[in-house]
Formats: C-alpha cells, structure tokens, sequence
C-alpha cells in the first residue's frame, strides 16, 4: 500500500533506467533516462499519471511537482532501477515509486525500495539486457523456500540470505 515503508512481494518486471548521468556506466546497454529538472515520479493518488515517470515545465510546476520530483541532487537517487510494481495498470493506493537505488549505509532502511551499495548497483545495471526481460523476486523467506526449485531462482543454501 501507498506510504507504508515496506518493499511489495511478488514478481516485478524491471522498467528503465533513471540516472542522474548523461550515460550508462561503460559496459551497460539498458535503456535509460537521464533525469531533468522537469522529472517527477507520481505518487499522487488523484493524479491521472499516479506511478508513472512525467516531465513538467520545471520554470511553471504544477503543486504536487516539489514533493515528487526526481532530481533531488541526493546521491543515492543518482541511480534509478525501476521496478515494475503495480505498474500495469496502476491502481491508486496500492504503492508507486519503486526502485533499486544506492543505500545510505547498511543499517538504514528504504520508504519500500531496494537498496544497495553503489558499486553492486552499478554491477546490476552492467548486467541487465532488455532482450532478457528481466525480473525482480521479492518475497518473504517462508515463499522463496516454497519456489525457489520451482521457479530456478538461486539456491538459498548459497546466498548467504537465509
């Protein structure tokens, strides 16, 4: 749900790209955006565009603008991975602005994003190929021991994670 600090569990398409950066880190081919003064991600439940990336007037914004705009000048915004959630279409209150994103240090939790230290970022975004079709998994341990043979994800025993 909108706001309320935990990540959604489920299966996520992985969307574009958003950087500060007029590139992608050498090595990287997935499409991207580099975000302007005018780029605001909609987390407004009665906005038309709600969940979805939109470019404004920056010099004439409209309310909403200063709240959910991307380029915040924050370094761990400098990379944006979108995930997919809730996406197709989105449904208001059910959760908008979902994102891989630089973490701010290995305690501090997200508003509901996965977060990461900038250099496994990176190696993400060097990784990713959109003939692939990516996808995130995100699921509470009890799920992902349920699936993981199933759905060919990673080991657990492996990972470190559980």
């Amino acid at each position: 749900m909108e706001h309320d600090h935990r990540a959604p569990a489920g299966v996520f398409r992985i969307g574009m790209i958003y950087t500060y950066d007029q590139s992608l880190p050498p090595g990287a081919t997935y499409p991207f955006h580099t975000v302007g003064e005018g780029d605001a991600w909609v987390d407004d439940i009665h906005n038309p565009h709600y969940n979805e990336h939109v470019i404004v007037d920056a010099r004439n914004p409209p309310p909403w603008f200063e709240r959910q705009k991307m380029r915040r000048g924050d370094f761990a915004y400098r990379w944006l991975v979108e995930i997919r959630h809730n996406a197709d279409p989105p449904l208001p209150g059910y959760g908008s602005a979902i994102f891989f994103h630089i973490r701010r240090g290995p305690t501090r939790p997200s508003a509901g994003c996965t977060t990461m230290a900038e250099k496994d970022l990176l190696d993400l975004i060097r990784w990713l190929r959109k003939s692939a079709n990516p996808a995130y998994v995100c699921l509470p341990q009890s799920e992902y021991l349920n699936y993981w043979k199933v759905w060919q994800l990673p080991n657990p025993a492996s990972t470190g994670l559980f």
